[in-house]
């Protein structure tokens, strides 16, 4: 039996799931598992933060030279799943992906520590590198460079926005009758929401 909803309630849940978790969780409840596909069709996956969810879509921020990028940018499709192990709940997203603007990377980049400002500049994030020494001394060249001033939003640095098609949320119950309902965008922006076996 289908139940029609709409993206502000979906997103109204996820966050309210994702507030609780921040309650519970001991690391990083914003962490989620993200998959892409290589030129060959390879999966790819891999642990980042979510760093904004609103009915837009779900952002999260890497260098633009690192192997997801690369995939995102030859697939824009990715799927994401977030879990809550202490609330035995997860919650999985498949969609399209388009970069956020310069604007939003700004903004973010702006409100990140120094530190990670700096990293950001000094990592050739997924590039080989000699040994830990080259990242240190890279860190060191940055963060002399930049001394006490302000730190700019690197040009190969910004983010992503995974437009969902597809919400599932599963939550654990008694004897394993877990509650699972995966929620299907339709063409005229509704969603169609049914509940499958766990």
């Amino acid at each position: 039996m289908s139940e029609p909803a709409n993206t502000a309630e979906l997103i109204a849940r996820f966050q309210l799931w994702l507030s609780e978790a921040g309650k519970s969780e001991i690391n990083d409840p914003n962490a989620m598992s993200l998959a892409t596909v290589d030129a060959d069709g390879m999966p790819s996956i891999r642990m980042v933060l979510l760093k904004h969810a609103d009915e837009a879509g779900f952002v999260f921020y890497t260098n633009l030279g690192s192997q997801k990028a690369a995939e995102l940018h030859g697939n824009p499709q990715a799927a994401l799943c977030f879990h809550w192990k202490s609330l035995q709940r997860q919650v999985r997203v498949q969609g399209q992906v388009q970069p956020v603007s310069n604007a939003e990377a700004d903004a973010y980049f702006a409100s990140r520590p120094r530190d990670s400002r700096i990293g950001a500049w000094a990592s050739k994030q997924s590039q080989p590198m000699q040994g830990r020494f080259e990242l240190e001394k890279r860190v060191a060249e940055k963060a002399l460079r930049f001394n006490i001033g302000e730190i700019p939003r690197p040009e190969f640095w910004s983010g992503f926005r995974v437009v969902p098609s597809t919400i599932e949320f599963w939550e654990a119950k008694p004897f394993r009758l877990h509650d699972r309902k995966r929620y299907v965008r339709q063409a005229d922006d509704a969603w169609q929401g049914t509940p499958l076996f766990p």
